[in-house]
């Protein structure tokens, strides 16, 4: 511990793997362990196929891509730390590193829901501005959309570190799960945390929340263009090229929602319960949307199945 006055602040924290299950960690890194090669091999590959495929040089891919590279960076976040528990028995973290890996899970958690917000612009214009889609959303507009959701991340969270950094911490140091979440953080201090849960539930709320609201209202106006259309064929087609999108804002957005209000207003929650939100917010979502877009998409499960036969010859 450091000793400053009255001002304390541990060396590191004590990160936790599944609680009441810590014998079990070699097996239960199993399926942990095949998830994350899920997501991995699965965001790389759509990375590949979008990149080599002329075809998929548009914006509904590239958003994509944005999507994939995201996904990547969560695991990568939280795939040493996991692991090492599992693994090793690896539990101590820096507080330093423990406050550098929560703003990079939150960055890129704020990131994602950035870019699902624009995926669902993009459906939007695509189905009731079809013809004026490749004007409107050009290569420069997607790159200037990618790189404000990007600056929008960074800057919102900035003074997340240093709000943490100012508090005074108790003996505890033991956190809720097997990487740094900034209420788990929060929580084990001794002073006053008010700034630090208004400022993060304003953030939350302006960034993640507001995204959320506009999604849902860009799938109504989607459902309001698509009752117009001429035929029961035409709106079914329409619609089919929303469902992808669809389940990677219910994958998502249910456990993040989740997660927030256990670590809120959840108290009373076995820790066991809270574990798993949280592992499936963070693991489930990267490994299952190359899964979604491939069995979905046409476009892409066509360009993977041509890429598997120039293998094969």
């Amino acid at each position: 511990w450091e000793f400053n006055g009255s001002f304390y602040q541990p060396s590191a924290f004590l990160m936790m793997g599944i609680p009441g299950l810590e014998a079990l960690h070699h097996w239960i890194s199993i399926p942990f362990c095949a998830l994350y090669l899920i997501a991995l091999l699965g965001n790389c590959m759509i990375l590949f196929i979008i990149k080599t495929t002329q075809s998929l040089h548009e914006p509904m891919y590239y958003f994509l891509s944005m999507l994939a590279v995201t996904d990547l960076g969560l695991v990568l976040c939280t795939l040493p730390t996991t692991l090492g528990i599992f693994w090793f028995d690896m539990r101590r973290i820096g507080f330093d590193a423990c406050l550098t890996q929560m703003y990079f899970i939150h960055i890129l958690s704020f990131i994602e829901s950035s870019v699902l917000l624009a995926m669902a612009f993009d459906r939007f214009i695509a189905i009731s501005r079809p013809l004026r889609h490749p004007s409107i959303l050009t290569k420069t507009t997607v790159m200037k959309i990618g790189l404000v959701i990007i600056l929008r991340g960074m800057v919102s969270l900035l003074p997340i570190p240093f709000l943490l950094k100012r508090l005074t911490y108790c003996r505890k140091t033991e956190l809720s799960h097997s990487f740094c979440f900034h209420p788990d953080i929060m929580n084990l201090a001794c002073a006053d945390i008010k700034v630090n849960v208004f400022y993060g539930m304003i953030i939350l709320l302006s960034t993640v929340g507001m995204d959320f609201i506009f999604i849902v209202l860009s799938y109504i106006l989607i459902i309001k263009t698509v009752i117009g259309l001429a035929t029961k064929e035409e709106c079914l087609k329409a619609l089919n090229t929303c469902v992808s999108h669809i389940c990677a804002v219910l994958v998502f957005f249910v456990p993040m929602i989740g997660l927030s209000m256990i670590h809120r207003f959840g108290k009373n929650v076995p820790p066991l319960v809270n574990t798993l939100v949280a592992y499936t917010y963070l693991i489930i979502p990267p490994a299952l949307n190359p899964i979604i877009y491939s069995i979905k998409s046409s476009h892409i499960r066509e360009a993977l199945l041509r890429a598997l036969r120039r293998q094969t010859e």
